[in-house]
């Protein structure tokens, strides 16, 4: 019998089930829907058992007619940032996920930058004060659910990411993978680990968490996932967009990585830790040591098209189609909803259309929502230091107006491989290693095929027209939001 790799890719809007044999090829593919919910402004949220049962429901489905012994082990990519709360007895969760869109920790942020833990949040974490991570999402779900701080002190309550909490689920282990860990803000950089001082300033229990270990686990085995049998161990586990990179084989020099999703990860691996300057410094994945990662987090790529074609009534693969039949005709579209991410990280800005007349149709506003993903990962391109390529994914890759989009405003080659669901193959392909299906060289050349190269068709006058109205426009929406917060309704 074949050994075989089942890879689950939880994600923010559905959980992807890839089975890999052991060459590494896709046998079969499932995937289970996942809701969201938007309780009040600026609010996001998922339901844990709703979650949780779409991995079910992946898994069930991809091993449809399929021998549960081959399975030789699982692997797992998980969205980062979200937050849970549930019972450390029973599992159940105490409320519903808080998503990493969520920005209720808007108010606690505030409050630490009027006292200045910014900084040094900062250079312990690698990562800005900013509600996107976790610590703020965990602080306020104790605030409404333990408020005292006396269940999760004794460790009756406990807090994590998804991997978390599926782990906990899945194989009643209390652990969490340090590179989903260092995005929650409460670890030390350097030292890989929750730091007590950050966990006394978030007020959050450390009694509440899950001990560290690395992207190799370990991890448990399973048990009651359904079909696989009882005992698969779980093999590695890699936050979504370190499973992308690590199916790039970005761990090569020059190589980044950017997801096209509902927001868009920008990451490339670095040396050392650099918690300084306009992009975070994150705990890539580790393997008996860390490999560190430079990366930018975009909060609105894809969301920007969806939520165009929901406020003109039509899907957004029509909104793809119409921006790839005219050009913007000087219209820029800022989608600063919640605030800019990276290299700007401002929480204030507010979203933005500028440049737009009588004459402007549908297929300006499309090229101007389209354009805004390429203009935004391009400021971030700007402030690594130099790329070769870039390697894309995610579902809003497959756009072929995108992708030469991108390659035109950044002036770089893009590549787009011909696979998608790469932060489910990501994670596999690191379980595969675990015990012996392939080997780095292996990963290195399929990285590299079947890709599909795109080049810059603009000048430079061009382009620096383009980027010029952009930040224009991008000043104008800080503008904008810094007079609101001086002058609030």
């Amino acid at each position: 019998m074949r050994p075989h790799v089942l890879a689950v890719d939880q994600g923010t809007s559905s959980t992807k089930a890839l089975l890999l044999d052991d060459g590494g090829n896709v046998v079969a593919r499932a995937s289970a829907p996942l809701a969201q919910t938007h309780p009040g402004p600026g609010l996001v949220e998922q339901d844990a058992l709703a979650l949780l049962g779409s991995v079910r429901s992946a898994v069930a489905e991809c091993m449809k007619d399929r021998d549960p012994r081959a399975v030789v082990g699982l692997a797992l990519s998980t969205q980062r940032e979200s937050a849970l709360l549930w019972e450390a007895a029973t599992g159940r969760p105490v409320a519903p996920l808080v998503s990493w869109q969520d920005q209720r920790g808007g108010e606690r942020a505030a409050r630490l930058e009027q006292v200045g833990a910014g900084a040094d949040i900062r250079r312990r974490t690698g990562l800005p004060l900013d509600p996107m991570f976790s610590a703020l999402k965990m602080a306020a779900l104790l605030d409404t659910h333990d408020p005292s701080r006396a269940l999760s002190r004794k460790g009756a309550l406990r807090l994590g990411t998804v991997d978390a909490y599926l782990l906990h689920t899945l194989t009643g282990e209390t652990v969490t993978e340090i590179g989903n860990a260092s995005r929650t803000q409460l670890v030390d950089l350097a030292r890989g680990d929750w730091d007590e001082e950050l966990l006394e300033l978030f007020d959050i229990p450390g009694a509440a968490l899950s001990r560290i270990v690395d992207s190799h686990g370990p991890f448990g085995k399973l048990r009651g996932l359904e079909p696989l049998v009882d005992g698969t161990p779980v093999l590695a586990v890699l936050a979504d967009s370190h499973a992308a990179l690590f199916a790039h084989a970005g761990w090569r020099p020059g190589i980044v990585k950017v997801t096209y999703g509902t927001g868009s990860s920008v990451m490339s691996v670095a040396d050392a830790p650099q918690p300084a300057g306009e992009v975070c410094s994150t705990i890539a994945w580790s393997t008996g040591s860390p490999t560190y990662a430079r990366e930018a987090n975009i909060r609105s790529t894809g969301r920007t098209l969806t939520w165009l074609g929901e406020l003109l009534g039509v899907p957004a693969e029509e909104i793809i189609e119409l921006a790839s039949e005219a050009d913007a005709g000087g219209v820029t579209l800022v989608p600063a909803f919640g605030g800019l991410g990276a290299p700007w990280w401002d929480a204030h800005a507010v979203p933005l259309i500028a440049g737009f007349e009588l004459g402007t149709g549908r297929s300006q506003l499309a090229r101007a929502a389209l354009e805004s993903v390429a203009l935004q990962v391009g400021d971030v391109l700007a402030a690594l230091p130099p790329v070769l390529q870039v390697v894309a994914d995610g579902g809003l890759s497959r756009s072929d107006s995108l992708m030469q989009a991108q390659a035109d405003v950044a002036d770089v080659a893009v590549a787009r491989t011909l696979h998608h669901d790469l932060s489910a193959a990501g994670a596999a392909h690191l379980a595969g290693l675990q015990v012996g299906l392939w080997t780095i060289r292996d990963l290195e050349k399929r990285a590299d095929h079947d890709l599909r190269i795109f080049r810059s068709d603009w000048d430079d006058a061009r382009r620096s027209g383009i980027v010029t109205r952009w930040h224009r426009s991008l000043a104008s929406a800080r503008d904008l939001g810094s007079r609101e917060e001086l002058h609030p309704a």
